[in-house]
Protein backbone atom coordinates (compact mmCIF):
# COMPACT_ATOMS: atom_id res chain seq x y z
CA UNK A 1 0.00 0.00 0.00
CA UNK A 2 2.97 2.52 1.03
CA UNK A 3 4.37 1.76 -2.39
CA UNK A 4 1.46 2.20 -4.27
CA UNK A 5 1.19 5.55 -2.59
CA UNK A 6 4.76 6.50 -2.79
CA UNK A 7 4.22 6.38 -6.97
CA UNK A 8 1.33 7.43 -7.20
CA UNK A 9 1.21 10.41 -5.48
CA UNK A 10 4.38 12.31 -7.08
CA UNK A 11 2.26 11.24 -10.37
CA UNK A 12 -0.81 13.12 -9.11
CA UNK A 13 0.95 16.20 -8.21
CA UNK A 14 3.09 16.47 -11.60
CA UNK A 15 0.10 16.31 -13.44
CA UNK A 16 -1.86 19.21 -11.47
CA UNK A 17 1.04 21.39 -11.70
CA UNK A 18 1.48 20.89 -15.63
CA UNK A 19 -2.08 21.45 -15.87
CA UNK A 20 -2.46 24.77 -14.00
CA UNK A 21 -4.27 27.55 -15.60
CA UNK A 22 -2.05 30.17 -17.54
CA UNK A 23 -2.60 33.39 -15.98
CA UNK A 24 -2.56 36.58 -18.70
CA UNK A 25 -1.63 40.03 -17.85
CA UNK A 26 -4.79 42.88 -17.72
CA UNK A 27 -5.07 44.57 -20.98
CA UNK A 28 -4.12 48.26 -20.35
CA UNK A 29 -7.22 50.55 -20.83
CA UNK A 30 -4.82 53.58 -22.44
CA UNK A 31 -3.55 51.36 -25.34
CA UNK A 32 -7.60 51.20 -26.39
CA UNK A 33 -7.95 47.52 -24.98
CA UNK A 34 -11.72 48.15 -24.31
CA UNK A 35 -13.37 48.52 -27.69
CA UNK A 36 -16.12 50.94 -27.51
CA UNK A 37 -14.88 52.86 -24.43
CA UNK A 38 -12.53 55.86 -23.80
CA UNK A 39 -9.59 56.03 -20.98
CA UNK A 40 -11.62 56.04 -18.31
CA UNK A 41 -13.53 53.17 -18.94
CA UNK A 42 -16.87 54.87 -19.84
CA UNK A 43 -18.65 54.09 -23.36
CA UNK A 44 -18.87 57.85 -25.02
CA UNK A 45 -21.76 59.64 -24.70
CA UNK A 46 -22.41 58.21 -21.55
CA UNK A 47 -23.30 60.14 -18.35
CA UNK A 48 -20.71 58.52 -15.84
CA UNK A 49 -22.92 60.06 -12.90
CA UNK A 50 -25.28 57.03 -13.30
CA UNK A 51 -27.74 57.93 -10.27
CA UNK A 52 -29.00 61.06 -13.13
CA UNK A 53 -28.72 58.74 -16.48
CA UNK A 54 -32.38 58.36 -17.55
CA UNK A 55 -34.23 55.73 -16.97
CA UNK A 56 -32.37 55.13 -13.81
CA UNK A 57 -33.82 57.20 -11.04
CA UNK A 58 -34.81 54.94 -7.70
CA UNK A 59 -37.95 53.88 -7.96
CA UNK A 60 -40.56 54.88 -4.79
CA UNK A 61 -43.19 52.80 -4.33
CA UNK A 62 -44.84 54.03 -1.95
CA UNK A 63 -45.54 57.08 -4.18
CA UNK A 64 -48.71 54.99 -4.88
CA UNK A 65 -50.00 55.28 -1.74
CA UNK A 66 -51.83 58.04 -0.54
CA UNK A 67 -51.48 58.85 3.15
CA UNK A 68 -53.79 61.98 3.58
CA UNK A 69 -56.45 60.07 1.85
CA UNK A 70 -55.91 56.41 2.29
CA UNK A 71 -55.70 55.40 -0.75
CA UNK A 72 -53.51 52.97 -2.82
CA UNK A 73 -53.33 53.69 -6.53
CA UNK A 74 -56.73 55.50 -6.39
CA UNK A 75 -58.56 53.30 -4.67
CA UNK A 76 -59.36 53.41 -0.91
CA UNK A 77 -57.75 51.04 1.39
CA UNK A 78 -59.44 49.02 4.17
CA UNK A 79 -57.23 47.70 7.00
CA UNK A 80 -58.11 45.84 9.29
CA UNK A 81 -60.76 43.25 7.89
CA UNK A 82 -58.20 40.74 7.08
CA UNK A 83 -55.95 39.08 9.90
CA UNK A 84 -52.07 39.64 9.64
CA UNK A 85 -50.09 36.41 8.73
CA UNK A 86 -46.88 36.22 10.73
CA UNK A 87 -43.60 34.56 9.83
CA UNK A 88 -41.13 32.89 11.40
CA UNK A 89 -37.52 34.46 11.69
CA UNK A 90 -36.15 34.71 8.29
CA UNK A 91 -38.45 32.98 6.58
CA UNK A 92 -41.16 33.68 4.20
CA UNK A 93 -43.01 30.24 3.80
CA UNK A 94 -46.57 30.43 4.91
CA UNK A 95 -46.98 27.91 8.36
CA UNK A 96 -49.67 25.65 8.54
CA UNK A 97 -51.13 27.75 11.56
CA UNK A 98 -51.08 30.96 9.30
CA UNK A 99 -53.08 29.42 5.73
CA UNK A 100 -56.81 30.26 7.50
CA UNK A 101 -55.85 33.67 6.90
CA UNK A 102 -55.52 33.54 3.80
CA UNK A 103 -57.88 31.14 2.72
CA UNK A 104 -60.04 34.15 4.45
CA UNK A 105 -58.46 36.50 1.57
CA UNK A 106 -59.55 34.22 -0.82
CA UNK A 107 -63.16 34.00 0.37
CA UNK A 108 -63.41 37.62 0.52
CA UNK A 109 -61.95 38.01 -3.24
CA UNK A 110 -64.20 35.32 -4.66
CA UNK A 111 -67.35 37.02 -3.07
CA UNK A 112 -66.39 40.65 -3.81
CA UNK A 113 -64.82 40.60 -7.42
CA UNK A 114 -64.76 44.44 -7.58
CA UNK A 115 -61.99 44.63 -5.00
CA UNK A 116 -59.06 44.22 -5.13
CA UNK A 117 -56.15 43.40 -2.30
CA UNK A 118 -53.04 44.92 -1.74
CA UNK A 119 -50.22 42.47 0.23
CA UNK A 120 -47.73 44.86 2.25
CA UNK A 121 -44.46 42.53 3.58
CA UNK A 122 -42.88 43.63 6.56
CA UNK A 123 -39.55 42.54 9.03
CA UNK A 124 -38.27 42.97 11.73
CA UNK A 125 -35.29 45.50 12.16
CA UNK A 126 -32.49 42.68 12.01
CA UNK A 127 -30.85 42.67 9.14
CA UNK A 128 -29.89 45.73 6.65
CA UNK A 129 -32.34 47.59 4.83
CA UNK A 130 -31.71 46.01 1.34
CA UNK A 131 -32.44 42.64 3.23
CA UNK A 132 -35.16 43.61 4.86
CA UNK A 133 -36.68 44.85 1.98
CA UNK A 134 -36.05 41.88 0.14
CA UNK A 135 -37.57 39.41 2.57
CA UNK A 136 -40.52 41.26 2.82
CA UNK A 137 -40.91 41.27 -1.15
CA UNK A 138 -40.63 37.58 -0.66
CA UNK A 139 -43.29 37.41 2.21
CA UNK A 140 -45.42 39.45 0.57
CA UNK A 141 -44.98 37.39 -3.34
CA UNK A 142 -45.47 34.21 -1.15
CA UNK A 143 -48.82 34.81 0.41
CA UNK A 144 -49.87 36.31 -3.26
CA UNK A 145 -48.73 32.91 -4.81
CA UNK A 146 -50.28 30.93 -2.19
CA UNK A 147 -53.56 32.83 -2.75
CA UNK A 148 -53.14 31.57 -6.56
CA UNK A 149 -53.34 27.90 -4.98
CA UNK A 150 -56.51 29.23 -3.19
CA UNK A 151 -58.07 30.02 -6.89
CA UNK A 152 -57.65 33.32 -6.22
CA UNK A 153 -57.45 35.93 -8.99
CA UNK A 154 -54.29 37.57 -8.52
CA UNK A 155 -54.55 40.07 -10.85
CA UNK A 156 -56.46 41.90 -8.33
CA UNK A 157 -53.90 41.45 -6.26
CA UNK A 158 -50.84 44.35 -5.33
CA UNK A 159 -47.86 43.53 -3.31
CA UNK A 160 -45.19 46.04 -1.93
CA UNK A 161 -42.80 45.69 0.40
CA UNK A 162 -41.82 47.79 3.85
CA UNK A 163 -39.25 45.77 4.65
CA UNK A 164 -37.79 46.77 8.73
CA UNK A 165 -38.48 50.31 7.79
CA UNK A 166 -41.07 50.14 10.10
CA UNK A 167 -39.57 47.83 12.57
CA UNK A 168 -39.59 48.31 16.16
CA UNK A 169 -35.70 48.41 17.44
CA UNK A 170 -34.10 47.33 20.21
CA UNK A 171 -36.79 44.39 21.26
CA UNK A 172 -35.10 40.66 21.19
CA UNK A 173 -36.16 38.20 18.09
CA UNK A 174 -39.01 36.69 20.30
CA UNK A 175 -40.56 40.01 21.11
CA UNK A 176 -40.14 41.43 16.94
CA UNK A 177 -42.32 38.67 16.03
CA UNK A 178 -45.40 40.94 15.52
CA UNK A 179 -43.04 42.63 13.22
CA UNK A 180 -42.50 39.48 10.75
CA UNK A 181 -46.03 39.47 9.03
CA UNK A 182 -47.73 40.57 5.98
CA UNK A 183 -50.53 42.98 6.27
CA UNK A 184 -53.72 42.11 4.18
CA UNK A 185 -55.18 45.49 2.97
CA UNK A 186 -58.47 45.44 1.01
CA UNK A 187 -58.91 47.78 -1.90
CA UNK A 188 -62.37 48.99 -3.02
Amino acid sequence: MFKLLRISLPIILAVFAFTGCRTQPPTPISDGGLSGYDSDGIIPGMDSDWSTADGLEPRDDDAAINAEDNTYNGRPMVRGVLQNVYFGFDEFSISATERFKLQAAADHLAANPSDGLLIEGYCDYYGTEDYNLALGDRRANSARDYLATLGADTNTVDTLSKGGLEATAGISKSESGKDRRVELIILK
